[in-house]
């Protein structure tokens, strides 16, 4: 299958319906951290993006809204044109650019504070990360606290970067600055950690 083919192919089969579904489930997991939505194949596209990955970036990316890829996805030509074509939305040129990232490799990713953190104004104009790991429970066990967990929260996603922790307590301090990550799993698993989260874990 030539990379025109694959640009085309893959997109939401009902593309208002869809993103509505995709959209409510990060919402959800956005209000309740820690929660794990599941959704179905809804997006199929080129590898190395997962389905649900391309999924959650055809509910949020549009033409306004920049799109940084990590090195393994900015090496697929086939997911920049999949991602341009269906989402409309433009490449990124650094991290800071981004109002999302896509991370096919969270362990090797740039530091959290690279990315663009929004203003004391306008904390919105922050980057949001999708970050692609195998599953939400098989990596070292973090624990959540916060808004929207009633007492605590575990999640355990493996391929994390090394300092995400440190990193993450850094990204709570510029509250109400700084980044918030979805974390897609290969099993169609999803759950979302907000600026507001704090982090620790199991041994702390």
């Amino acid at each position: 299958m030539d990379i025109a083919t694959q640009s085309i192919d893959g997109g939401f089969a009902e593309p208002v319906f869809n993103a509505q579904t995709v959209f409510r489930a990060i919402m959800d997991a956005m209000a309740r951290p820690g929660t794990v939505q599941t959704l179905p194949s809804l997006a199929h596209p080129p590898a190395p993006l997962s389905a649900i990955a391309g999924a959650v970036a055809l509910a949020l990316c549009d033409n306004d809204t920049p799109v940084w890829l990590d090195p393994p996805l900015q090496a697929a030509a086939s997911v920049k044109a999949w991602l341009g074509f269906h989402s409309g939305a433009p490449l990124a040129n650094t991290p800071a650019d981004a109002h999302f990232a896509l991370v096919a490799n969270p362990a090797e990713m740039a530091a959290l504070d690279g990315f663009a953190q929004g203003t004391q104004e306008y904390p919105d104009r922050s980057t949001t990360l999708i970050l692609l790991v195998d599953d939400l429970a098989s990596g070292p066990a973090l624990l959540l606290e916060g808004p929207g967990i009633e007492k605590t929260s575990m999640i355990a996603p493996p391929g994390m970067p090394r300092h995400f922790v440190e990193q993450w307590k850094q990204n709570n301090q510029r509250f109400p600055r700084g980044v918030d990550i979805i974390l897609t799993g290969r099993d169609g698993s999803l759950t979302c950690l907000p600026r507001t989260t704090r982090i620790k874990t199991m041994e702390a």
